[in-house]
């Protein structure tokens, strides 16, 4: 039941080379338009590892990163796939901000932790939902996960622009009220704006692994996930397992939202997420939904985020350009499979399909 070390170690190094790989062809792009690829790869690294203030904003950003991820990851080792951390994580900002801005009288230690408690519950109902869905009717968690985004993005709107979730104070854009001085997460790295919530990442991915792979349920998800018939005949709770794993999922998720509001904008506002749902997706996939993989490949994905807009300052390369390696890092991620196939049988397949029958009789 321990995790696969070797495997952990394959995590780590294919991130690494997806990033050489894509920093190469995106410095290629960037030289074809004109742009010095010396001095944006300087300004991207100073923006990210720089000064303390840098490192400081790029482990902001690996916050909802991981807790995305590891959402997406749950599910993944239970078979299944959960496109809709962006709603969940929406949904937990909203119950996170209540709890932080209603709630009064208690200490800042129970106050942060009644909190996180409310975003995990928020993200995790939605994510109950899918499950219920998936195994009651059938319904693709594709399609609900996705569906179920623009739902919790719509209800955001709603209650940033209307009483009783509405900021009432005068001449305040629109917005829910801001969480209490106790509810907020306190800056580690003073100088910046870095807060304990790294280290509730940190704390999620140890979480994950343990559950993973130190518990009998964990590991029943991860049979169910690589093959359903094999778990249904040793009499697991197909059903039971994929509802949690959702849940599960989704509470991850919900953390990602409630960090957010209570570590650093302290209050909701529409369109808050800078699509860290789907970001998350691309962190787990390619740090192959383990433990050590996604926690490098945050620090890539956080890294890119932090010093695109330094990249855009000092070198003049427009920030969305980090976009583009982002997406050529994920296309890698995924040829990794195309490349696995033809190592372990893709190509004697060709090859049979190639070779002529000894008959020699037509098709």
């Amino acid at each position: 039941m321990g995790i696969n070390v070797k495997k952990g170690l394959r995590s780590v190094g294919f991130p690494l080379l997806s990033i050489l790989v894509a920093l190469f062809l995106g410095g290629i792009i960037l030289a074809l338009m004109g742009y010095d690829v010396g001095a944006a790869y300087a300004s991207q690294f100073k923006g990210a590892f720089g000064d303390a203030n840098a490192i400081g904003e790029t482990m902001v950003q690996m916050v909802p990163l991981i807790f995305c991820a590891l959402s997406y990851a749950v599910a993944y080792r239970c078979g299944l796939i959960n496109l809709g951390a962006e709603g969940q994580l929406y949904i937990g900002a909203i119950l996170g901000a209540l709890v932080g801005a209603r709630v009064q009288g208690l200490p800042p230690a129970a106050h942060i932790l009644l909190c996180l408690v409310a975003g995990f519950v928020g993200g995790g109902l939605m994510g109950c939902l899918v499950g219920a869905l998936k195994t009651r009717f059938g319904a693709s968690e594709l399609i609900t996960t996705i569906m179920l985004n623009y739902i919790a993005m719509e209800f955001v709107a709603w209650c940033v622009n209307n009483v009783p979730f509405k900021d009432l104070t005068p001449g305040a854009a629109p917005r829910m009220p801001a969480v209490l001085a106790s509810a907020r997460l306190p800056i580690i790295l003073p100088g910046t704006r870095l807060h304990l919530g790294i280290v509730l990442a940190v704390v999620g991915i140890a979480g994950y692994y343990f559950f993973m792979w130190r518990t009998t349920r964990g590991y029943e998800m991860r049979v169910i996930g690589m093959n359903q018939n094999a778990g249904r005949y040793s009499g697991m709770n197909i059903r039971a397992n994929s509802v949690l794993a959702m849940t599960i999922a989704g509470g991850y998720a919900g953390l990602a939202g409630v960090t957010q509001i209570i570590g650093l904008q302290f209050f909701l506002t529409e369109g808050f997420s800078n699509n860290f749902g789907f970001s998350g997706i691309a962190v787990a996939l390619l740090g192959s939904c383990h433990p050590v993989g996604i926690g490098v490949s945050a620090i890539l994905f956080g890294a890119l985020n932090a010093g695109g807009n330094k990249m855009q300052l000092l070198a003049s390369v427009p920030a969305a350009s980090i976009y583009m390696i982002q997406g050529m890092i994920i296309l890698f991620a995924i040829s990794r499979e195309l490349f696995l196939w033809f190592g372990k049988g893709g190509g004697r397949v060709l090859a049979l399909a190639r070779r002529p029958a000894k008959d020699g009789g037509g098709a």
